[in-house]
């Protein structure tokens, strides 16, 4: 496997890399995760920062709500607990069939549908409430687009809400240690980290967006931004995901929630 922090192909004109990579590796992920995010719970990122402690969403009892790159439906299942009416959205077919078994396991069902996040197969104003936990937004090179979709079929006063790898992390290695605590990169090299097999095809990508871009996206899309939260590292959370721990969390953010409303 070749990987590089700066890919210098148009990805955009690949076939969907991340909708490969998120089927294959479904069920490595939910082994390696699924006990952090709980089979309904709901996590804004690694720190553990949950949707009840945080309240970013509002009042969802009754709302109709739209889960944006859904993974296994954890935070909709919290959300059908909470009396909301959601439909989760997923781009890998694995990650919706692992949906339906821990639905079939809990005995809550959740509507599941297969989408890109690009192109959601809904009308115009369908929702009240529209969300993405770390999905969507980074693993494709048009991120505007997904705003775009997402004020679409929001009604007039609904809320967008999403969480980010923090953009100030993309100028440090991916290590949670201390010894990523030196920058290696430029915070505004908007170039992709790309994995690529042995005959060059692209399997994995996550793309940059300075905090300016995220901002600018938001706008574009007719997006009022209403605040951006950045979760501290608490101290009962010891365990380490990928690039995230407590020795590093305790000094930088990893995560940004971005909370918008279309007025």
């Amino acid at each position: 496997m070749n990987a590089t922090w700066f890919g210098y192909r148009d990805l955009s004109r690949d076939d969907d890399p991340a909708r490969r990579w998120w089927d294959v590796n479904a069920e490595e992920y939910l082994e390696d995760h699924g006990a952090f995010l709980g089979d309904a719970g709901f996590r804004w990122g690694p720190e553990g920062l949950t949707e009840a402690e945080a309240g970013l969403l509002g009042d969802v009892e009754g709302a109709r709500v739209l889960e944006v790159g859904a993974g296994a439906a954890h935070c909709s299942r919290w959300l059908v607990g909470r009396g909301a009416r959601v439909v989760a959205s997923d781009v890998a077919p694995a990650m919706l069939d692992a949906a339906r078994r821990i639905d079939a396991r809990t005995g809550t069902t959740v509507p599941l549908v297969e989408a890109d996040a690009r192109r959601l197969p809904f009308a115009d104003a369908s929702f009240d409430v529209a969300f993405t936990s770390f999905g969507a937004i980074s693993f494709v090179p048009d991120p505007h687009r997904v705003h775009a979709e997402a004020a679409r079929v929001l009604r007039d006063g609904g809320r967008w809400v999403f969480s980010v790898t923090h953009p100030l992390r993309w100028a440090f290695p991916d290590d949670p240690t201390r010894r990523g605590l030196t920058a290696e990169r430029s915070y505004f090299d908007r170039r992709p980290y790309v994995e690529a097999d042995e005959g060059g095809r692209v399997v994995y990508a996550e793309h940059h967006r300075t905090l300016g871009d995220h901002v600018r996206d938001l706008t574009a899309a007719g997006l009022r931004l209403r605040d951006v939260v950045e979760p501290e590292w608490p101290a009962w959370n010891d365990r380490t995901w990928g690039g995230w721990g407590p020795e590093r969390g305790a000094l930088l953010p990893g995560t940004a929630v971005f909370v918008t409303t279309k007025d």
